[in-house]
């Protein structure tokens, strides 16, 4: 039972964090265009770091979430989407294409976490 709670809150943390890297995805051209703040390059540094930050979290989340009970589908496409996420958002300043795969990526881990949520559920109602 408390192994369970653990994964689904791994697919709760999983989700959260991959909408807040879209979300910062989506603001950070606009904050480096529209504000002095991230002028400064250590604050700059220090927001652009966060990428890192959410592939830290999205791997703990992911092996957290995939450790017992997800199906053999879910766990695959966890585990995809997570290395998709991460070689895009390490790649992005060598090619523009990798933001939108990273954009994908982190939809999937959403989405993905979404069915293994659902799955769970499905699971242990009868």
């Amino acid at each position: 039972m408390k192994t369970e709670i653990l994964s689904r809150k791994a697919d709760y943390i999983g989700i959260t964090g991959s909408v807040l890297c879209i979300i910062h995805c989506l603001i950070t051209p606009i904050l480096l265009m529209s504000t002095a703040l991230l002028q400064d390059d250590h604050l700059r540094f220090g927001y652009l770091s966060l990428d890192y930050v959410f592939i830290g979290v999205n791997i703990v989340a992911v092996y957290f979430a995939t450790r017992h009970y997800a199906l053999p589908i879910v766990k695959k496409a966890l585990w995809s989407f997570l290395g998709l996420f991460a070689i895009a958002i390490v790649l992005e300043d060598v090619n523009p294409i990798f933001e939108y795969i990273g954009y994908v990526a982190s939809a999937g881990l959403v989405i993905t976490h979404l069915t293994n949520i659902r799955q769970h559920r499905l699971q242990h109602a009868h």
